[in-house]
């Protein structure tokens, strides 16, 4: 399905999910090349920030793989592996592990937080290129509505 050439009326007609599914395969594949192109993972940015008590996470006291992954399961995506990546991570020195099975952030990885939570105002800013901050508005509100209409729960 491709909305080259499809008038207004056309795309009206345009199944909804489709297209946000379209959008957000995209928008994933962008923003996970353009961090590995970085060296890191999405992943791994998010252990990062939910175990530090500068970003998500509440008190800094560590975490679980099983306790990470309801922290994050909203957004985290069924291949993402986040024992291999925190292993990544340990072998970096960006975090620790306790011996109760915590993930703890290091310093190291407190550092390597807070320089790459600095790029994303690059990755949105490559994403929202020539679209107006009102339509963007718009497009959520119009998207809130539809799960609305369908009965979804909107966090």
């Amino acid at each position: 399905m491709t909305a080259q050439g499809i008038s207004d009326a056309g795309l009206a007609g345009q199944p909804a999910a489709y297209w946000t599914g379209v959008a957000y395969e995209a928008l994933i594949a962008y923003t996970r090349a353009w961090q590995a192109e970085r060296g890191y993972s999405q992943p791994q940015f998010w252990l990062l920030r939910n175990l530090s008590k500068n970003d998500l996470s509440p008190d800094g006291g560590g975490m679980t793989i099983p306790e990470l992954q309801q922290a994050m399961s909203s957004y985290l995506r069924s291949e993402d592996d986040l024992e291999a990546e925190a292993e990544v991570l340990l072998e970096r020195g960006w975090l620790t592990r306790g011996g109760d099975g915590r993930w703890f952030i290091s310093e190291a990885g407190e550092a390597a937080r807070v320089d790459i939570k600095q790029y994303a105002p690059t990755i949105r800013d490559r994403i929202h290129e020539g679209i107006d901050d009102a339509d963007y508005v718009t497009t959520l509100k119009v998207l809130q509505q539809m799960i609305r209409n369908t009965g979804g729960a909107l966090e």
